[in-house]
């Protein structure tokens, strides 16, 4: 199948492209160092020649919960038109675990907004809602970072590898539309502060880690509304493999 990736340039979008290759399929990356912009609608319709099925893993950049859900919308709703008139059979939207259970972040809203939009829509369409990824510890670490010291909160999650849900997300694109797919996790549950704390130790990173539920991510994401539901499917990576990739890396770069 010819599949295109949204977001081909990112961390998932571009070991999405690698996986639909491992699984035999014709990937056409979609970004805005391909030449498409989503936001503007610039070249997507003749991006969208030939393909079977799109996969959808853009991400937003920081801004606050209304622009963040302006800018899904708008991606979302180009993107979706675009598939409508090349005749697109599948959408498969790369989402987040009960992303409708709490009001969580911006991003969370953005989210929503395009679950809402491709269930609305005329082409027919697959959710994948994905647990935290691996790395998500980190990047919540380097985001509320000051001096030295990181803020985050002590999150209960079920994380997965992002080399995992591109797999996933191939294996969707290639099969039939399925509505909403089942929640997609990692094989053990995780305190994101001490993801946090082993990540740094892997990448040979020095930072205190403060728990608190003041800084971006609140105590409404607290207990298990993160944890994915009893019928998840639940990927072969454990963290510690993980872990013990990225130390691997890290020696091989010095």
């Amino acid at each position: 199948m010819r599949v295109a990736v949204a977001g081909a340039s990112g961390n998932i979008g571009s070991l999405t492209v690698a996986a639909l290759r491992r699984h035999g399929h014709d990937p056409v990356p979609i970004s805005r160092s391909h030449g498409v912009d989503l936001l503007t609608g610039q070249g997507v319709d003749e991006a969208l020649g030939g393909v079977d099925a799109v996969i959808d893993a853009i991400s937003a950049p920081p801004a606050d919960r209304e622009a963040t859900a302006t800018y899904f919308a708008t991606t979302t709703q180009n993107l979706l038109k675009a598939e409508q008139q090349a005749g697109v059979r599948h959408h498969v939207l790369l989402s987040i675990v009960e992303v409708h259970r709490i009001a969580g972040t911006a991003h969370y809203s953005g989210k929503r907004e395009q679950e809402r939009l491709v269930s609305a829509g005329q082409v027919p369409w697959t959710i994948v809602p994905v647990a935290q990824f691996f790395d998500f510890a980190a990047t919540v670490a380097r985001w509320t970072e000051r001096d030295g010291t990181a803020y985050l909160a002590p999150l209960l999650v079920q994380p997965i590898a992002p080399a995992d849900v591109a797999d996933v997300l191939a294996e969707v694109a290639g099969g039939p539309p399925q509505g909403r797919h089942r929640d997609v996790a990692g094989p053990e549950r995780q305190d994101l502060v001490d993801m946090a704390r082993r990540t740094h130790q892997a990448l040979g990173r020095v930072m205190k880690l403060v728990p608190t539920w003041e800084a971006i991510l609140g105590p409404d994401m607290a207990g298990n509304v993160l944890l994915p539901g009893p019928d998840a499917r639940i990927a072969p990576t454990t963290f510690d493999d993980w872990l013990a990739d990225q130390e691997a890396e890290r020696v091989l770069r010095r």
